[in-house]
């Protein structure tokens, strides 16, 4: 499995709340794409939001995005971490 870090761009003025619920969206449905979602960042001013996770692949991730009502604007594969 590999690690991808996607970046949302457009959700300026994101809460605590919403982002709660977007990643809770994502956890509800990950395992039909064998993905696990680990963490979440946002930064409310930019409406930027980061998301970890782990995967078969970044179409794998993208797909319970979708589904989920965020599609990630970019998704990198993170081979190396320390």
């Amino acid at each position: 499995m590999t690690k991808f870090m996607d970046v949302h761009h457009h959700m300026k003025g994101i809460t605590e709340d919403q982002l709660r619920a977007a990643h809770q969206a994502d956890l509800d449905i990950e395992k039909d794409e064998n993905v696990h979602f680990e963490r979440a960042w946002a930064d409310p001013k930019s409406g930027t939001v980061y998301c970890l996770s782990e995967g078969p692949s970044a179409d794998a991730v993208q797909r319970i995005h979708e589904r989920a009502g965020h599609k990630a604007d970019e998704i990198h594969p993170v081979p190396l971490t320390i």
